[in-house]
Order: C-alpha cells, then sequence, then structure tokens
C-alpha cells in the first residue's frame, strides 16, 4: 500500500494530540476541543462554495494534450490495475481503514491518500489522479455536472452524522424545539439544510418558530452549549462524543439522521458517498467491483470491531483512537450500493435541490450517475 498525507494531515494530527492533552485537565472550556475535529467535520459537511473554484481552476490547468489513461478495457482483470484512492479525515475515510491495513500487508494493489480538505480531492478527480473518492455527498453531484457526466457514484458511505444536543433534558422530540435557541454551524451547507427541512416537515418554520443562531465554527456551538442550562445545539460526530468528554450533562436528544427516516420519504440523509471516474469505472469494472466487495468488508469489521477498528483509525492519523472508540457507533457508516442507494440518495440531493440548487451543481444528475443501479 502506497499512503499519501498531505501536508495540512500533518498539522491536524498535531492539533488532535494536543486535544487529548487538554480533554484529561480539568475545567477546560469548550474551545479547547475545537482543534481535534472541527477541520474534519468541516469538510465533512462542507457545501459547494468551497470547492467550486477549485474544481474550475483543475479543469484549466489539466494538459489536454497528455496521453489517454491506458487502463486496458472492462475486460481487464482486478489484479492488471493499481487504483487511487483518496479520502477526507474523518467518519468518510473511518470504514476505509480495515481494507488500508489489510493492503498494506498484502499489497492488494491500492494507493491511498487521506486528506484533511474537500478542495484537496476535488481536484484530483477533475485531473485523473485519484480513480475512487470519498467526497460529501452533494460534492458528488457538482463533480458530475461540472465533469459534464464524467463521475459516477459507487456507494453511499456515511449517513447522517448531525445530532441535536441539550445541555439538560427537556427536549425528546423535534416539536420540543419550537421556541428553542438552535446553536449551530455550517449555514449554507448540509447542516442547514436538513435542518430546515426536518422543522418545516414537522411543521416548524425554522424562520418564525425557533431561533436558529449561526456560528462559524462548531467550538463555538459547544462553548454556548457547555455554558448555558438546557441550551441545544446541533453538533456532528465525532464532535459531540468529544463534547461528552467535558461536560457529562450534555446529552443526545436527537438523532436528524433518524427523524429523517421518520419522515417516510424514502430517501436518507446523507453525508458522504464513494465516486469513480467514470473513464476508470468503465475500464476497470472488475477492479471497481472488487474493490466494493472489500469495502464493504473494511466497514462491517470497523463497525463491528469497534475497539480495533478504532485503533486502525488511530493508525492512520484520521482521529485518535480513543475518540473512534467512542465515536463509531454514532457515525453511521454504511457501504450501500446498488438500487437502495439510487434512492436514498436520489431523494436526499433531491431534497438539496429543492432549497438550493446550487448545492447540487445547479441540476440534479441523470441515471447514469448511479452505478450498479
Amino acid at each position: 500500500m502506497t499512503l499519501v498525507k498531505s501536508t495540512k494531515s500533518l498539522l491536524a494530527a498535531v492539533l488532535c494530540a494536543g486535544l487529548l492533552a487538554g480533554c484529561s485537565a480539568a475545567g477546560n472550556s469548550g474551545s479547547d476541543v475545537s482543534s481535534e475535529v472541527s477541520s474534519d467535520v468541516s469538510e465533512v459537511t462542507s457545501g459547494v462554495s468551497e470547492v467550486t473554484s477549485d474544481v474550475s481552476d483543475a479543469a484549466d490547468n489539466t494538459d489536454s494534450s497528455a496521453p489517454a489513461e491506458d487502463n486496458g478495457t472492462a475486460d481487464n482483470t482486478a489484479a492488471d490495475v493499481t487504483v487511487k484512492i483518496a479520502a477526507l479525515k474523518g467518519p468518510t475515510a473511518m470504514g476505509m481503514t480495515k481494507l488500508m491495513a489489510d493492503d498494506e500487508a498484502d499489497d492488494m494493489g491500492y494507493e491511498f491518500t487521506i486528506a484533511a480538505a474537500v478542495d484537496e480531492i476535488s481536484p484530483m478527480v477533475v485531473q485523473g489522479t485519484a480513480d475512487i473518492v470519498c467526497v460529501p455527498a452533494n460534492l458528488g453531484s457538482v463533480l458530475y455536472n461540472k465533469t459534464e457526466g464524467g463521475v459516477e457514484v459507487l456507494a453511499v458511505n456515511t449517513l447522517g452524522v448531525l445530532y441535536i444536543c441539550e445541555n439538560g433534558s427537556t427536549v425528546t422530540s423535534v416539536d420540543d424545539l419550537r421556541g428553542k435557541t438552535i446553536y449551530s454551524s455550517g449555514k449554507g451547507a448540509t447542516p442547514e439544510y436538513a435542518l430546515n427541512y426536518i422543522l418545516t416537515q414537522n411543521g416548524i418554520d425554522p424562520e418564525k418558530d425557533v431561533t436558529i443562531e449561526w456560528k462559524s465554527e462548531h467550538s463555538e456551538c459547544l462553548s454556548a452549549l457547555l455554558e448555558d442550562e438546557n441550551s441545544v445545539a446541533m453538533l456532528p460526530q465525532p464532535f459531540v462524543t468529544t463534547a461528552q468528554t467535558k461536560n457529562e450533562n450534555i446529552n443526545v436528544v436527537l438523532d436528524l439522521t433518524e427523524e429523517w427516516d421518520k419522515l417516510g420519504t424514502g430517501s436518507s440523509l446523507i453525508t458522504g458517498i464513494v465516486i469513480g471516474r467514470k473513464e476508470f469505472v468503465e475500464n476497470n469494472s472488475a477492479a471497481v467491483d472488487l474493490f466494493l466487495e472489500r469495502y464493504a468488508d473494511s466497514v462491517e469489521y470497523v463497525t463491528t470491531n469497534v475497539d480495533e477498528g478504532a485503533e486502525l483509525v488511530g493508525k492512520y492519523e484520521i482521529v485518535p483512537a480513543a475518540v473512534a472508540q467512542k465515536a463509531i457507533p454514532q457515525c453511521n457508516i454504511v457501504c450501500i450500493t446498488g438500487s437502495e442507494m439510487k434512492e436514498k440518495l436520489s431523494g436526499y440531493l433531491g431534497v438539496l435541490f429543492e432549497q438550493m440548487p446550487a448545492s447540487v451543481g445547479g441540476a440534479l444528475p441523470a441515471d447514469d450517475f448511479y452505478y450498479g443501479a
């Protein structure tokens, strides 16, 4: 296995190490936890605005005179192909760690890049320097539109990681949020779309019936939550887990993934997906199918063997093992493919499109976006 780490990843690792020491000291403020996960979570829940210019620049800088990639034909055996895979630090990469370890031991023909920022990964797709990439769910649609159908979605790998937390226990249902102030970050991105949708579908007007106080960072939301009794904040994993280590009175009162599912739309709240370059996928279907089998096995291992999975997550510096051990059960790591993938993802993208078409690249993907569906 070849594992490529960005310079930003090194910085993130140092920050995470500092946080672990800080978590064990008494009396630290909520802002102390921000270094550990804010970059990971921000990338997972990022909107289209962060990457559009980067994708355009990558397309402009692609050398059109370079020879086309020689991947053979779709009849290639999986053993003939080296697959270049990229993922973000955070929940979208956690489920891949067993595959990374297996490849490191047996040289299965994969090259992994773990990046700290989504704008590091997006140009890789356009320039062809990565074949399979884990990205935020809406970004897959953005790239599909930007590349004129040049990518396919292979799997959903992370469902919702957003939770409503309370410094107390007065909230037991969505309706209990009526009249509350909700601290949140992620305005203009997945958190805002998800919260507004769930509130609206439960008869709550986000503009009139609640006060949503938007913060620039998750650490600010956490500080507000820790300071005020019975305050409410929307936080993502693994930030929720870290918050609970700071204050035993912080309770997860609503799982937004569960609340979305209760609406019975057939769609799901989705955080991350796995996409592939269409040219690579079409020329190397055997390698793609084998990767999906191995990836599903890896997800199964990490989510059912949490202690061992957490050690692997820590080994590859995605998040520290101590945090991963507590967070994995709440990170909704999955590997959903085929028709179920299409049903859930297309429904989710449809909700985003209704709220803000630009969040999915201006148009919903056609059927050829969904591999194996």
